[in-house]
């Protein structure tokens, strides 16, 4: 069919050339000769031309008739064509007896997905456009571990990470010849990407010279995947780091976090050793500055300024230099650095710190040589601060160095305790017995615990009472007057506990919050009802403060005649004119030095008035007054 096709406008295109040539040829006769012949000539080409239009308009119908037939042939063979080609399929589809595929439909548009778990923190700002069955995964998983490890599973092992050190920081160098590190890495039951994530993390921003080892304890984790898939990984890191030994270390039963850091310091040869969490990753230069700091001071622990990593999205919040301090109940927290800090104008310089947040770099014989951890401490919580007042008191100091960045995962919870709470008070009671002296008792005032005869076995003391002795370690009363004097001592607290009304069997209760007038409650003995009762007269009510620069909340005669008791900050209460001393001996009435009158009830509703000899008892009683 082609070939036609391309025949017929080749024989149309010699029509037209042959008749152009004609056209040429008569009109350029010979031009010589007589007139007559001219003539002749003349009547001969007009004969000549008139036959041969005709022989054209012949032709030319010849051809429109030929180009019709072309056209039809054309057209029929195409229709033929068609027919086989439908033939064809017809017998193809009926020798393998498909079945008849169906019509593809446009595809609908997608469904958005129902929020599952709208009251998850998990899903307060991530995880919009997750389907049903993805939501169900994050959300198991989240419960598991206490942060994203569906997000976790899914971001690169060598994810880039924001430089949020401080200015100063940017243009500082270090030596070449600093001391080897090893880096501790304790894990319970922490989720595969997280710690593959830090492996590769401290492997690739770390200088290979100085980096000699990575030792990884595990505290009898019972995730399957932690066991083969890990020991996979771990080898692969080995294979592709000859130079650098990976030690395993494998409790069989859970000892806590103190004896799984002692379990790395035993395991480690390098010059410093570095016990960090599991849940981390460390920043570009971490740890060149806090090796110079070690190099230049080997009594000196440092510890890296942490940026949080959200629980949810896993984004890295950048943080500000700050000293790690704690309250008397020993829960940790930060606090801006001694006031001679900020004189040099330079965040960039390290600050000294009354404790270290659990993430510590020291001189590993040093450290040995001081007791390490305390190993007798449980689970969680405390070991940090009685590393940190054994450091100040037994001859070293603590820094924190804002040009070295680790990044932290904030958990939203510890899997691995949901109620940290009676390993928290166990364990501060065990430090406050060894180190605090005449001010262990604060312990037992944050915690609200009888100093006597409380019941909680603290365990063996006496190897770190020994480890206190032999050190020659200074007293904690120094270590509150030189090393944290922001933490109030709380050396004239004559009682404490719940304020009970003897005539109506009510308890004094803060009230709301927020609010400024105390309630008459039914005792309960939780913390809306916790008194103080201060030497000098001052009534807390709802708590106390463990630091100077906060401000309590002092029972008030408002004055005035007014009959309903205040409760203010003590600061705001004296600049009013209100009265916030009191007289209190147990068993007796409660009256204000003031205005000398009384709190008492009235219709089991708390007021100020003259005094009736209404009786208050208070919980515990340091001393009389």
């Amino acid at each position: 069919m082609r070939a036609v096709s391309f025949k017929r406008p080749l024989l149309v295109a010699g029509c037209v050339g042959l008749l152009l040539y004609l056209g040429m040829l008569l009109r350029t006769g010979p031009e010589s000769g007589a007139s007559t012949d001219r003539e002749l000539h003349s009547d001969r080409a007009l004969r000549s031309f008139s036959d041969l239009e005709q022989s054209l308009n012949n032709l030319s119908r010849i051809l429109r008739g030929f180009e019709r037939r072309q056209d039809a042939m054309q057209k029929l063979l195409e229709e033929d064509r068609d027919r086989r080609r439908k033939a064809a399929d017809v017998q193809l589809r009926a020798e393998h007896k498909e079945p008849e595929q169906p019509r593809e439909e446009a595809p609908a548009p997608p469904k958005k997905s129902n929020k599952l778990f709208p009251n998850s923190p998990l899903f307060k700002g991530w995880g919009e456009n997750l389907s049903e069955d993805e939501q169900r995964e994050a959300q198991g998983l989240f419960e598991k571990y206490g942060y994203n490890v569906f997000l976790s599973d899914r971001l690169p092992l060598d994810r880039p990470l924001p430089d949020t050190r401080e200015k100063g920081c940017l243009a500082r160098t270090y030596e070449e010849d600093l001391p080897t590190v090893g880096v501790v890495l304790i894990y319970l039951d922490e989720a595969l990407s997280v710690l593959k994530r830090a492996l590769r993390s401290i492997i690739d921003r770390t200088p290979k010279h100085l980096l000699k080892e990575i030792i990884m304890v595990d505290d009898n984790s019972s995730n399957e995947n932690l066991k083969g898939d890990l020991d996979a990984y771990v080898k692969s890191l080995e294979e592709e780091n000859p130079g650098l030994r990976i030690t395993r270390v494998r409790h069989t039963e859970q000892k806590g976090l103190a004896h799984a850091r002692a379990s790395g310091w035993r395991a480690a040869t390098a010059d410093v050793v570095a016990i960090l969490d599991a849940h981390i990753e460390v920043h570009e230069l971490w740890a060149e500055p806090l090796l110079t700091q070690i190099k230049a001071d080997r009594t000196t622990v440092v510890s890296p300024v942490f940026d949080r990593v959200n629980f949810d999205d896993l984004k890295v919040i950048h943080y500000l230099p700050a000293a790690h301090a704690f309250d008397w109940a020993l829960w940790c927290m930060y606090e801006g650095f001694s006031p001679d800090y900020y004189t040099h104008n330079d965040s960039s310089r390290p600050g000294k710190s009354p404790s270290v947040m659990g993430i510590l770099v020291a001189d590993r014989k040093f450290l040995g040589e001081i007791g390490v951890l305390d190993e007798g401490m449980k689970v969680y919580g405390g070991e940090n601060v009685e590393l940190g007042i054994r450091v100040w008191t037994c001859g070293g100091s603590i820094e924190v160095v804002p040009c070295s960045k680790i990044a932290h995962i904030e958990r939203f919870h510890k899997p691995y305790m949901l109620d940290l709470t009676p390993a928290m008070k166990r364990n501060a009671l065990r430090v406050a017995e060894i180190w605090m002296d005449e001010y262990k008792h604060n312990i037992n005032l944050a915690w609200n615990i009888p100093f006597e005869n409380h019941g909680i076995d603290i365990g063996d003391i006496s190897e770190r009472k020994k480890l206190r002795e032999r050190l020659n370690c200074k007293p904690f009363k120094w270590y509150l007057d030189n090393v944290y004097p922001k933490l109030d001592p709380w050396d004239n607290l004559l009682a404490y506990g719940a304020m009970k009304n003897l005539d109506s069997e009510l308890c004094i209760d803060q009230g709301p919050v927020p609010g400024d007038t105390p309630i008459s409650y039914d005792c309960h003995y939780y913390g809306p009802q916790m008194t103080y009762y201060r030497a000098t007269g001052e009534l807390y009510i709802g708590g106390i403060k463990s630091h100077k620069y906060n401000d309590n909340r002092c029972l008030t005669d408002r004055g005035e005649k007014k009959t309903e008791p205040g409760l203010f900050n003590c600061k705001e209460a004296m600049q009013k004119g209100m009265g916030i001393y009191w007289d209190f001996t147990q068993g007796k009435e409660l009256k204000n030095r003031q205005t000398k009158r009384c709190l008492e009830m009235l219709n089991k509703v708390l007021v100020i008035q003259e005094c009736t000899g209404q009786r208050w008892k208070i919980q515990n009683v340091i001393k009389s007054s």
